[in-house]
Parts: C-alpha cells; structure tokens; sequence
C-alpha cells in the first residue's frame, strides 16, 4: 500500500522543517503545495526551501511557473496526481505539505467541476472592485461564505472575487462548490496539522517577516516589477513592498502591514485547521511524537 504523508498548518508553523524530517527517515520525496513557491524568483517572501535543503531533500512543484503564468488547484490536482502514480510505482511513501486547505484538499479529495464564471458576472465584481476596493469584497465573502473567508488568503483578489461570482452564478457556497462527492484516491493519506500557542506563531511571523528583510525581500521585490500585477504577487509580502516602492507607505508601515496581514492569515488557517476532523493536531513539529504516530499509521 502507497502512502501520503500531510504536514499542513499557519504559515510559520514549522512545516518546512518537519517535512525534510519526515521525508528523511521515510526516504520519501516531497510535493510543495504552497501556491506561491511554485513561482520563480518568489523565493524569500514565499519562505521557500532553500536550494541545500532542496539537494538534501527531492522537491517537486516548487520553481514551476512564472509569475504571469495562470495555474488552477485542478491542474495542481491533475499533475500532482499524474505524478504520484509514476512514483508510487518505485517508492511507497511521499510528503505533502502546505497550509493552503485548497490545494491539499485537491490532492487528497480532489474537486467538483466547478461553473465557468458568467461574463455578465465578472463585469459585475470588477466594478465593484473598482469602486469600492478589496476590503469591501472581503466584508462580502465572511457575509455570503464565512468557511471559505477564513481559508483564503484574503489578500488575494482573484481568489476573493471568484468565490463571490461562484455564487452568484449558482446560488450556492464557494466552499461547498469546491468540494462535492469525494473521490476515491489509490493511497491511503495521513493528514497532520501543526498549530503551535497562537501568541508563539504570532512571534514567529514577526521575526520571519524581519529575517525576510534583511535577507532581501525589498530586492526581490523590485528583480519582480515586471509581474507586479500578476496574481502571484498580489499577495501579502509583496504587495506591501510594491507600495512602499510606489511611495504610497514607508518602509516601517510596509514591515508593519506585512506582520499584521500574515497573522490575520494565520489566524484564519488557525482556526479552519481547529474545525478539520480528519487531521491529526500537534502543538509542535517535535519529530519524536510525529513519527511514533506516522509509523503506528504505516505499521512500520
């Protein structure tokens, strides 16, 4: 029997340094589905594995796109899918890991076919974009789709206004949409969550978001100005830097906005992972009780 192993939690959780773990002593290769490290040079405001920790580890999925590539979570579910057959053909266990509820689900669920947007409808919540801004279109989401509202990262426009104009053309939740009949996968999936104390993955994102300006995020920012409209990088660490390039905020409001984004984001993932039945919740990416619960699952 082939097995998926799933490190999900906040950003700042500790995933990256419990999946290297965990793929070490299973000898196992590691699927990224962050959405943002699938794009090149987004490598510091992503947070994304180093290149050493790549060459100790096999990643796939990471450096996969372009920033101004589009790329659905039902391509990610077809290719990733596509992928794990070959693999499991050779190998009999793999780690997935990522916070994002979106793309794991559509490896370990997978999802309906969901209605193209009508143009009517998308010429609608453009406008109202327009005139009334992101947060205007985030107020609406927690009104009409309050489970998807604290799974998206609600920075991210397109995500936001497709699930409004999702149900406006159904009548129907987003969330409910995304996921209908559950589809039969060939390996069994162990899911884990890592929630560490709130007020500790509050402190880690703060110094993330320092360690990640004097690593250079202001730099890799600019090297990106040529997407900066792209979906991709209007994203939290990103946009906030293109604005205080833009001189529309310091240098301290961006620092400043980038930490308070990045907690509200962790809070939601916080809460969505609470509610999960099938993950198994740990406080800490400690490897000891991890492994001894990973190997009663795989009756190694």
């Amino acid at each position: 029997m082939s097995h998926l192993n799933v490190i999900s939690g906040p950003t700042a959780s500790g995933k990256t340094s419990l999946s290297l773990q965990i793929a070490k002593q299973f000898q196992a290769e590691i699927i990224s589905a962050d959405a943002r490290q699938f794009y090149r040079g987004m490598n510091i405001g992503t947070a994304k594995v180093s290149l050493e920790e790549q060459n100790e580890v096999k990643h796939h999925f990471i450096d996969h796109l372009d920033p101004d590539e589009n790329y659905s979570a039902g391509q990610f579910e077809d290719e990733a899918l596509a992928f794990l057959d070959a693999y499991f053909k050779k190998n009999n266990v793999a780690v997935l890991v990522g916070g994002s509820g979106l793309y794991v689900n559509a490896v370990v669920h997978g999802f309906d076919d969901l209605p193209r947007t009508k143009t009517s409808t998308r010429e609608k919540w453009n406008s109202i974009f327009e005139s009334h801004g992101l947060e205007h279109l985030q107020q609406k989401l927690e009104e009409v789709d309050p489970d998807y509202h604290q799974q998206v990262d609600l920075q991210n426009r397109m995500r936001v206004q497709r699930a409004l104009e999702c149900v406006d053309d159904t009548g129907s939740k987003y969330s409910e949409l995304r996921i209908g009949r559950l589809k039969s996968r060939s390996f069994q999936v162990h899911r884990l969550a890592i929630l560490p104390p709130r007020e500790e993955l509050y402190l880690r994102i703060n110094n993330r978001v320092d360690e990640m300006m004097d690593r250079g995020l202001e730099k890799e920012v600019e090297s990106l100005e040529k997407w900066k409209n792209c979906n991709a990088l209007q994203t939290v660490g990103y946009k906030e830097i293109f604005d205080h390039l833009a001189d529309t905020m310091t240098r301290d409001e961006a620092i400043s906005k980038i930490k308070q984004h990045t907690r509200n984001y962790a809070k939601r993932q916080y809460t969505w992972f609470r509610k999960q039945a099938d993950y198994e919740v740990f406080e800490s990416n400690s490897l000891e009780p991890i492994l001894r619960h990973l190997n009663q699952r795989l009756n190694v």
